[in-house]
């Protein structure tokens, strides 16, 4: 009986233990479930900077379209120049400042949009984490 015992205490631990197929498949799902999160990680990094990049995108546009008010606004004070007529004030000086505020406005939307395409980016964290389980991977 005692052998009988010890038998079956053998055979409890033999089956406790995990096979290579248990442990082969547990490595898989690992394996899938960590490229999974590194994917979902590297979207949410591209939204933010994607966002960014098309207020950067919006306001180049603006800043393109007030420059060619610009140039109409300065055409017009090009042509009142040519009919100068007055002391003072004038009519075509009135237009030149005209100019100046709209090229200084397009300007200012340039820079800002010019700073918000500076800060996209690219998903630094993920392709780092991918790196460390690439070196993991290897050296296991």
């Amino acid at each position: 009986m005692a052998q009988n015992q010890v038998a079956q205490d053998q055979m409890k631990q033999m089956s406790e233990e995990p096979t290579i197929g248990k442990l082969v498949v547990d490595a898989q799902r690992d394996i899938s479930k960590l490229i999974s999160a590194e994917i979902q990680l590297a979207k949410t990094e591209l939204k933010v900077s994607v966002k960014a990049g098309g207020i950067g995108i919006a306001l180049f546009a603006v800043a393109g379209f007030i420059g060619l008010l610009s140039i109409i606004i300065f055409s017009v004070a090009l042509g009142f120049l040519i009919h100068w007529n007055g002391s003072g004030l004038d009519l075509h000086w009135a237009f030149l400042i005209v100019f100046g505020v709209y090229v200084l406005v397009a300007a200012l939307l340039a820079f800002v949009g010019f700073l918000s395409v500076k800060k996209v980016k690219g998903p630094e964290r993920a392709l780092a984490q991918a790196k460390q389980n690439k070196k993991a991977f290897k050296h296991s």
